[in-house]
């Protein structure tokens, strides 16, 4: 289960997808997000599993390893489904018992819900499979530009959202060898009950914290030998220039976005 969370691994390629400025791609995946979240009604909804499938297919990253990272919020999302059944009340009832009552409206919020959250998984994690960490941070960066005029450290806040992206696929591979070698010695993490399985994991998280620290640690010194000061004086080997692709790409989300909001206006009439 912990291999198929792929938050913050980056696939490196020469797609067209991979080639787009990461300041696009950023607020790209905040207009995509926008409009998963202003959408309703099937035309909308297609049109965004239309557009997922686009990207996807341009980056040639495969399904099988963006769906993957479906599976640890899965329990979330079947969750999510039923309590939109259970308790969303409509006009036409599908059926119902004693106090149990199942609408249509409930039905399809359901289903609208559970293809808003998966397609906003593959979505979002489709930004970093796509960008290089240096390449989120200098995205990161310019889009925060403005909060400096408030004297943030705009340069040290985006490093340290980079980092720690890229540092998850890194702690989950530390804790399955650590799981593997726990259970070599006799560990149990699968079998009995809930509070069972959690005392088992306590084990887990002293050996992990002391290896994060570590590598924490090890991290802060290269910087240190490498002269690293933050954000003051620094210079960029890859200066961010949008090229032609990146404003056919911006006019597209804000097609898309456009489309999204006329086919709420009409499904809304």
């Amino acid at each position: 289960m912990l291999k198929d969370i792929t938050l913050g691994q980056f696939f490196p390629g020469s797609t067209v997808v991979h080639k787009l400025d990461p300041r696009i791609k950023l607020v790209l995946t905040l207009v995509y997000i926008t409009s998963l979240f202003i959408a309703k009604g099937f035309p909308a909804y297609a049109l965004m599993l239309i557009v997922l499938l686009t990207c996807l297919y341009l980056s040639k990253i495969k399904p099988k390893a963006a769906l993957r990272g479906l599976r640890p919020v899965m329990i979330i999302i079947i969750i999510t489904v039923i309590l939109n059944i259970f308790f969303i009340r409509g006009d036409t009832v599908v059926f119902e018992f004693h106090f149990i009552v199942i609408t249509t409206e409930g039905l399809l919020t359901a289903v609208f819900m559970a293809a808003r959250l998966m397609m906003l998984i593959v979505g979002t994690f489709l930004l970093t499979y796509t960008t290089s960490p240096i390449a989120l941070t200098d995205g990161l960066e310019w889009i925060m530009h403005p909060l400096k005029k408030i004297r943030l450290p705009i340069h040290e806040l985006a490093m340290m959202m980079s980092i720690a992206l890229r540092f998850i696929p890194t702690l989950i591979e530390e804790t399955d060898k650590i799981m593997s070698a726990q259970k070599a010695r006799g560990a149990d993490f699968e079998t009995g009950g809930l509070i069972k399985r959690a005392k088992a994991i306590l084990p887990l998280i002293i050996p992990l914290f002391i290896s994060a620290f570590r590598r924490a640690d090890e991290l802060a010194t290269a910087m240190e030998s490498r002269c690293y000061h933050g954000g003051e004086g620094r210079t960029r080997m890859k200066i961010l220039k949008a090229a032609g692709r990146d404003y056919l790409a911006f006019l597209f989300g804000a097609v898309v976005m456009t489309a999204v909001i006329l086919l709420r206006g009409t499904v809304g009439a």
